[in-house]
């Protein structure tokens, strides 16, 4: 067997880790931390598994949650390198080690950490250069000793410059200058690019003009024909703009996987009831459990996490507090979802 071939199994065997396709919900949830009335993280996880949710996705790597995870391998866990450690892990493949050492190594045996997600929504900007270096060196590491942890980042839509019609997608010259190199590194790994997808602040931005339905994944009727591919929501329409940028970089067949997405139920009056953020995010389920793609990639079912589990009283507040699907002190739920 050649090393490429060796390379492609490996990946696949990597995603088949990450993603239990026979797990009764297929879609993960981010476990924010940003509040001082969440549940102890062992009480969440109890809730995980009351929900069978299979993938979980924390933005650090938090020594009280990855304790309670020790003996639940059943549940996936994607970790990040907080943006704040960036700079100074970029110096040295030894403070990369190092990095590892301290804060994934403890937790190998007996933790499932699937992902390595180096920085949050931090390309583009000043220290979003950074992030290369670290991948390169976390892939490196994990690659040495055959862990099966994909390591990749996270981004937001900021980095499409233009994103309607879908095919019209492209990125910033900022994006080009420090995402695409990002990007073909995970090309050469088949490693899938994280990416945060949001159609609330669209809509929100724009509701006179933007179909709430359409907003909601609530419709089947085409809002958007863009040449022979037809659009009944929005959430399909940014995540194939985004693909399309990828192809005009000669990235044909980068698996993408949504990070994050939601609606919040409170925060910004009419728009933000749990009644539509009920519906948004039931409406992604549906999507993703449906096993269908979108219309420019038909064939390549979804993957992805609901943000967020918990309301967070620490983020800004508003909407930001509001996005969550239950409430921390008694862990009951804002809405019906599961």
């Amino acid at each position: 067997m050649d090393s490429p071939t060796r390379m492609f199994l490996f990946m696949l065997a990597c995603m088949a880790i990450l993603f239990n396709y026979n797990a009764a919900t297929k879609v993960g949830l981010n476990y924010g931390l940003l509040g001082d009335n969440l549940p102890a993280p062992p009480e969440v996880i109890n809730l995980y598994k009351s929900l069978n949710i299979a993938n979980i996705r924390i933005f650090d790597t938090n020594t009280d949650v990855l304790n309670a995870f020790r003996g639940n391998r059943d549940i996936g866990v994607i970790v990040g390198v907080k943006n704040q450690d960036l700079a100074a892990l970029a110096t040295s493949e030894d403070a990369v080690n190092t990095w590892f050492v301290t804060n994934i190594e403890p937790y190998l045996a007996d933790v499932n950490i699937t992902f390595i997600t180096v920085g949050n929504e931090i390309i583009p900007g000043e220290i979003g250069f950074h992030v290369l270096a670290v991948m390169k060196s976390l892939t490196n590491l994990v690659k040495s000793r055959s862990l099966p942890i994909l390591i990749s980042t996270t981004v937001a839509m900021i980095n499409l410059g233009q994103s309607y019609p879908p095919s019209a997608g492209d990125f910033t010259p900022e994006a080009r200058a420090q995402l695409v190199p990002v990007l073909k590194f995970l090309s050469q790994t088949n490693t899938p690019i994280l990416v945060n997808i949001y159609p609330y602040f669209a809509y929100t931005a724009d509701p006179v003009n933007i179909r709430l339905d359409y907003a909601t994944l609530d419709t089947d009727a085409v809002v958007v024909q863009d040449g022979p591919l037809s659009y009944s929501n929005m959430f399909d329409v940014i995540f194939d703009a985004f693909v399309w940028a990828m192809e005009k970089e000669g990235l044909k067949d980068l698996p993408m996987v949504v990070g994050e997405t939601g609606w919040p139920s409170a925060g910004n009056g009419n728009l933000t009831t749990p009644k539509i953020a009920s519906i948004y995010n039931g409406n992604f389920v549906k999507h993703v459990e449906s096993g269908k793609g979108t219309p420019k990639r038909p064939n390549n079912s979804i993957h992805g996490f609901l943000f967020a589990t918990f309301n967070e009283n620490q983020k800004p507040a508003g909407t930001e507090q509001n996005f969550g699907l239950y409430y921390p002190t008694d862990m009951k739920p804002v809405y019906k979802l599961f």
